[in-house]
């Protein structure tokens, strides 16, 4: 069966043109002209992925993926933004959409980046690497197998991309991981330098954890580790 992919866009022209494409690629296409009916197709269609445009009407893009994660719908988002919107990318993915695109953007590129995202979604999903307990480190608690977090015993909230990240830096627990090789491991994919998508995904963690779990190591990278021992 194919993936599907929902694409939401009020440029008839760029919806043509990723449509194409991306059944060219092998996936299914349903579409959206506008922020509401993009959260009843998502709700209803239950897609794989959602392209998602940040100007939209009826209700903005911003505001179509905050409510899609505030109704715990974990769907990956990849945000097509406009050139030097800055603010909106950093919006956008602190809301919880996976990845981001500026327009003018090569279909190609578009195609690429989704087969990217949704094999590292598949990936996680199919995981057997780890034991069904998962780690434990200090008051975290991760269980890869069912996509579940913990701390203090409560559970965590996290994006698929999010989720990602704690796994990963869990799985390299103590060690100083460089923002390009996170950006290549759990993005899987070059973004060309752009490694604020790193900085702002382990804010958003340190937000969700204790914050001294996640330390910055200057001109290096992360590290997660554990509480202080001695504190």
């Amino acid at each position: 069966m194919n993936q599907k992919v929902l694409v939401v866009d009020d440029e008839q022209s760029i919806v043509t043109l990723l449509q194409f494409n991306l059944e060219q690629a092998g996936f299914s296409v349903i579409v959206a002209l506008d922020g509401k009916e993009a959260l009843q197709t998502a709700k209803k269609e239950k897609p794989d992925l959602i392209i998602l445009d940040l100007m939209l009407p009826e209700i903005n893009g911003l505001e179509v993926c905050k409510e899609l994660r505030h109704e715990k719908i974990s769907t990956p988002i990849l945000m097509l933004t406009a050139k030097g919107d800055e603010l909106d990318k950093i919006i956008g993915l602190e809301l919880g959409a996976d990845d981001y695109l500026t327009k003018p953007f090569s279909p190609r590129e578009v195609v690429a980046r989704v087969k990217a995202i949704l094999r590292r979604t598949q990936m996680q999903a199919s995981s057997d690497e780890w034991q069904p307990e998962g780690i434990t480190i200090g008051s975290l608690r991760i269980n890869p197998d069912n996509f579940e977090a913990f701390f203090d015993d409560k559970p965590l909230e996290l994006t698929p991309k999010e989720f990602e990240l704690l796994v990963y830096l869990a799985k390299n627990k103590g060690r100083v991981l460089t923002r390009d090789q996170l950006l290549n491991s759990v993005w899987n994919y070059d973004f060309v330098g752009d490694t604020r998508i790193v900085d702002v995904h382990i804010s958003h963690l340190r937000d969700k954890i204790k914050a001294s779990y996640i330390k910055t190591v200057r001109g290096l990278g992360y590290k997660l580790e554990g509480p202080d021992r001695h504190a």
